[in-house]
C-alpha cells in the first residue's frame, strides 16, 4: 500500500531501526553514572549529539534532545521570550508556523505579551521586507519555519535571518521538514527539529541555542541536557534518530532529484486530468517531496477515504478531516481553497510506478466523489431565457462544500453584474467562497453580518 504522507511520519529508516536495536543493548544505563555501564552509554549519547550537531550546524555543546518537535519548539520559544524579557515582550511569526508556534504564541499572549502575524503571498511565504517591518524595539524573538509542512513552500531564511541580526532579534526556525534535505541557511539564533519527519523513531526532537543567545529554560530545573529538557533521555531511540539523520543527509542529493521529478509530474498531471482543481504552493522554491493540491466540490473527508479505499495513505488541511472542523490556517493565511484538499508527502525510496497509478485512480476517485455531492459539471450551463437581479442561497447547517456547490448551480441564472448571496455558517466557506471566485473568475463582493451564520455577496462578471 503506497504510503504518501511522510510530512506527517517518514517511515522508519533501516539505520535507525538497526541503530536503535544495538542502542537496546548497549545504551540502557544511565548516561550520568561512572560505572561501566554509565560510561558506555554516555559515549553513546556524546556521539549522537556530535553527528546530531554536525547535521544541524552547530556545536555539540549548543544541542540539546527533547521529547519532541513540539517540546523543543515550545522551550524554544520560551526560553527565549523569557531570556530577553527585559527588551520587551513581543514575539513575530509567519501566519503560516506550525501550531506548536502558534500555540505558544498564544500562550504568551495570555500572559500579557504580544504578538506579530506576518501575513504571507499565495504560495505562502512571507515577504522579507514585511517580516523586517514586523520587528520593533521590543521584539524579543522572531520564529519562521524553513520550510511549510502542509505545502512545501520553503521560507526566505536567509534574508529574514540578515534583517533580524539587524535589529538585534534572535530567529527561531523550525526544520522540522527541512532538516532531513539539507542545513538551513546561517543566520539563526535557534533551531528545532523532529525526529520522525526524517525517518527516525517517533519521541525525539532537536533543540539547538546559539552562544551568546539569551536563553532562560522554563519550569521545574533538571540536571540533564543543559537543564532545557528535564527527564531520563531516551537512549536508544536518540541514537536512532542521530544515526538516521545522518543516513538520510547522505541520500539526500540524489533522493531529492528523483522525489522532485516524481512530485514534478504529479503537479502536471493532477492539472490536466483533474477538473477544476488548484496546485498550491510555489512550484519552484519548495521541498522535493510534497505537493499539495485543493479540489472544488469535494469534501477532504471522503476523498481521503476513498483513496484509502484504493490503497493510498494521503493527508489533508481540509477542515473536514479535523477534530476542530476549522479550515487550516495555512490554506486559509495563503487565501486558496481549502476543501477537497489532498497533501501528497512522497517518502525516500517511493517508486515511480506508484505515483502512476496514483494519478490513473485519483481523476475517478474525484469525479465520483463530486458526483455523490450532486456537484456542477465543468461545462457552462445555457444562459437563463429571464436572468435574475438576484438571488439568496440558504446553505445555513450545511457543511462545505455544499455551499460552494450550491452558489456554483446558480451563478448562471442572474443576471451578469448581479449578486448572488450564499448564507453559510460553515467556517469554511470564508475561505472557499472567495477562492470559487478567483479560480472561476467572479467577484467577491465580501462579507456581511446576518441572522445566522454569515452572508457571502458574489457578483457575477460573465
Amino acid at each position: 500500500m503506497p504510503y504518501f504522507d511522510a510530512a506527517s511520519a517518514a517511515p522508519l529508516h533501516p539505520v535507525a531501526r538497526q541503530a536503535l536495536l544495538a542502542a537496546l543493548d548497549e545504551g540502557w544505563a544511565d548516561p550520568a553514572r561512572l560505572y561501566r555501564e554509565g560510561r558506555r552509554a554516555r559515549l553513546l549519547l556524546d556521539a549522537a549529539r556530535e553527528a546530531a550537531a554536525e547535521a544541524v550546524g552547530c556545536r555539540p555543546d549548543e544541542l540539546v534532545f527533547t521529547s519532541s518537535g513540539t517540546t523543543a519548539v515550545h522551550a524554544g520559544i520560551a526560553g527565549a521570550l523569557s531570556g530577553r524579557r527585559r527588551v520587551g515582550r513581543h514575539l513575530a511569526h509567519s501566519a503560516v508556523e506550525h501550531s506548536s508556534v502558534l500555540h505558544s504564541a498564544a500562550a504568551h499572549e495570555a500572559a500579557g505579551g504580544s504578538c506579530t502575524e506576518v501575513p504571507v503571498d499565495r504560495f505562502g511565504a512571507v515577504d522579507p521586507a514585511a517580516y523586517g517591518a514586523a520587528l520593533r524595539a521590543d521584539t524579543a524573538l522572531a520564529c519562521l519555519q524553513s520550510a511549510n509542512h502542509e505545502v512545501g513552500t520553503e521560507q526566505p531564511v536567509a534574508e529574514v535571518a540578515a534583517l533580524c541580526a539587524q535589529a538585534g532579534v534572535p530567529l527561531l526556525v523550525d526544520a522540522a521538514q527541512s532538516l532531513g534535505w539539507g542545513p538551513v541557511p546561517a543566520g539563526w539564533s535557534l533551531l528545532t527539529a523532529s525526529a520522525h519527519k526524517w525517518g527516525g523513531p517517533a519521541g525525539v526532537g532537536l533543540l539547538a541555542v546559539r552562544k551568546g543567545t539569551r536563553f532562560s529554560p522554563q519550569g521545574p530545573a533538571g540536571e540533564r541536557e543543559s537543564g532545557r529538557s528535564p527527564g531520563f533521555e531516551n537512549l536508544p531511540a536518540i541514537v536512532a534518530a542521530a544515526a538516521s539523520l545522518r543516513a538520510v543527509r547522505g541520500e539526500a542529493a540524489a533522493e531529492a532529484v528523483r522525489l522532485r521529478a516524481l512530485v514534478d509530474r504529479i503537479r502536471s498531471v493532477v492539472a490536466e486530468r483533474v477538473p477544476d482543481v488548484e496546485v498550491v504552493g510555489d512550484p519552484v522554491r519548495r521541498l522535493p517531496h510534497l505537493v499539495t493540491f485543493s479540489c472544488l466540490y469535494v469534501d477532504g473527508e471522503t476523498l481521503l477515504h476513498e483513496l484509502d479505499r484504493r490503497e493510498f495513505s494521503v493527508s489533508s488541511g481540509s477542515s473536514c478531516t479535523s477534530s476542530t472542523l476549522t479550515p487550516s490556517h495555512v490554506l486559509g493565511a495563503m487565501g486558496v481553497l481549502s476543501e477537497g484538499n489532498v497533501r501528497v508527502s512522497l517518502p525516500p525510496g517511493t517508486a515511480g510506478a506508484d505515483v502512476d497509478r496514483f494519478l490513473e485512480v485519483l481523476p475517478g476517485v474525484v469525479a465520483e466523489v463530486r458526483e455523490r455531492f450532486g456537484a456542477p459539471v465543468s461545462a457552462s450551463a445555457p444562459p437563463s431565457p429571464a436572468p435574475a437581479a438576484s438571488l439568496v442561497v440558504d446553505a445555513l447547517g450545511r457543511r462545505c462544500p455544499i455551499p460552494v456547490i450550491e452558489l456554483a448551480k446558480v451563478i448562471e441564472e442572474v443576471a451578469v453584474g448581479a449578486t448572488v448571496t450564499v448564507l453559510a455558517d460553515d467556517e469554511a466557506a470564508r475561505l472557499d467562497i472567495p477562492a470559487w471566485c478567483e479560480m472561476r473568475g467572479q467577484e467577491y463582493v465580501g462579507e456581511e453580518p446576518a441572522d445566522r451564520g454569515s452572508a457571502y455577496v458574489v457578483r457575477r462578471l460573465g
